[in-house]
């Protein structure tokens, strides 16, 4: 009897850890002081996918192009929590007049260089994007995309012109910031 008990209370355990350890599931655009430690911040309306796509645009004679995709249940660690979410991920060439390719983040040789959604506005159609910065994170800040229609959209960069640390930015780094700093540059859909 007393194995039998001993049985069941093993399994019992076991199913109230299972519970208590599953991951709560909460809407796109949940604040940061509500996700609680290990959620999963999902798009549950499919908000992210009118913005999934390639468009190109024009600048100061330099041809910019964004890979635009979604990632779901992408891992984010903060100073005090760490959870998932879907994000949409941006990829981006930059060319100059000529033809010559300047920056290329598309192809993997840049994994320090981070432009990710960081939610979406439905009521005005736009979506804002944590720009980790170029080389020694230069150029860091915001990005917004405004949906102006189902095949254009306008841009607009904030960023912070500072480098966060001379020590780790070797002599002869580049550390130009290609993209666009600017607002209301219309990209679109190709």
């Amino acid at each position: 009897m007393k194995t039998i008990f001993s049985k069941y209370l093993v399994l019992l355990t076991l199913i109230i850890i299972t519970i208590s350890c599953k991951s709560q599931t909460l809407p796109l655009n949940t604040l940061m002081d509500n996700i609680p430690q290990g959620a999963y911040v999902k798009d549950l309306n499919n908000e992210l996918n009118p913005y999934v796509g390639i468009y190109k645009g024009n600048y100061q004679g330099n041809e910019i192009t964004l890979f635009i995709n979604k990632v779901e249940h992408k891992f984010e660690k903060r100073t005090n929590k760490d959870y998932f979410m879907d994000v949409l991920d941006v990829k981006y060439i930059v060319k100059n007049s000529a033809g010559l390719v300047l920056q290329d983040t598309s192809n993997g040789n840049f994994s320090n260089i981070k432009l990710y959604s960081l939610g979406v506005n439905p009521e005005d159609s736009s979506a804002d994007f944590h720009y980790s910065g170029t080389n020694c994170r230069v150029g860091w800040g915001l990005i917004n995309l405004k949906k102006l229609s189902s095949t254009q959209l306008s841009w607009e960069y904030y960023p912070n012109n500072r480098i966060v640390s001379d020590a780790t930015c070797p002599p002869g780094t580049d550390t130009t910031v290609y993209l666009p700093h600017t607002k209301g540059l219309v990209f679109t859909k190709q």
